[in-house]
């Protein structure tokens, strides 16, 4: 009923040997007990050992105890795991009755993953999974991931606190500058008055010139978080050695963050332009 992916892994001592017996530990059945077993490195540790496809490698649970050969059949990118990029583990894979003979457990495993066919519900066949036998349990991968993901969660809702308490001061410190801008317009606003233009006019006026700045400001934002983004994943990924992207810019976060900015610009200068237009031009003018 389903299809059994089984990829096991484990952390082994790995050193580059020659000359050691192979024979102390059985042999998988697939396989003569002198002919090496492929395995697959993880291009960290393949670059790490400067190892490439073909070439054979000693290896042992214990690093004094090299004493099983393989030959490096695959050299492969893991999958990036936030959970696990700071322990900066090697990893290598064998096929299950290789790993099974080398540790010396047969029929043993920590644990596998299973993939089912396109339309089969996770729950209900980890539901199926543990009424079959004892001594295992089925849980579908999206609760495993929300389980380890608690770490995340909390450093995520931080994040938010600091965007909520960034935004804020933000509009306060935008309101401030439109209103110093548009104190110093007290004149040609006074002017305005003067010749006869309304108050309705020169308010659409200060508000097209604060829409025109926040746009612009806007634009520099989502350049500064774009560059800023690119240059936090090039620093990470190369400090990591690793393929996981630290920051994303989504269309959905410029979307927001642009509406956010033309939203705050045009409330602020809006506040503004009518503190000026209600002032009598004489008072604008300084003889009031």
């Amino acid at each position: 009923m389903w299809r059994w992916d089984l990829q096991i892994w484990t952390f082994i001592a790995l050193a580059l040997a020659t000359g050691l017996d192979s024979t102390a530990l059985p042999q998988p059945p697939s396989r003569r007990a002198d002919e090496p077993s492929p395995i697959a490195l993880e291009r960290r540790l393949a670059a790490a050992l400067g190892a490439q496809v073909g070439d054979t490698l000693d290896l042992g649970i214990e690093a004094g105890a090299l004493d099983r050969r393989v030959v490096v059949a695959a050299i492969y990118e893991p999958s990036a795991d936030p959970s696990t990029i700071t322990r900066r583990d090697y990893h290598l894979r064998f096929h299950l009755p290789d790993l099974a003979a080398l540790l010396g457990a047969p029929d043993r495993v920590d644990r596998f993953g299973v993939a089912l066919r396109p339309g089969v519900a996770p729950a209900a066949a980890a539901a199926e999974l543990n009424t079959v036998a004892f001594g295992f349990r089925a849980y579908p991968s999206a609760e495993i991931a929300r389980e380890s993901s608690q770490t995340f969660r909390v450093v995520s809702r931080f994040h938010d606190a600091i965007a909520v308490i960034s935004v804020v001061a933000s509009a306060i410190f935008l309101l401030c500058i439109m209103l110093l801008k548009v104190e110093e317009r007290r004149r040609d606003a006074a002017v305005m008055r003067f010749t006869g233009i309304s108050r309705l006019t020169i308010f659409l006026a200060l508000l097209l010139e604060a829409i025109l700045v926040a746009a612009v400001g806007s634009v520099l934002g989502v350049l500064l978080a774009a560059a800023a983004s690119a240059a936090t994943n090039l620093y990470y990924q190369r400090f990591f050695d690793t393929t996981l992207v630290f920051s994303v810019v989504t269309p959905a976060i410029i979307r927001f963050s642009v509406a956010l900015s033309l939203g705050l610009g045009l409330l602020a200068g809006a506040l503004a332009a009518w503190r000026l237009v209600r002032t009598s031009p004489q008072i604008l003018w300084g003889r009031g």
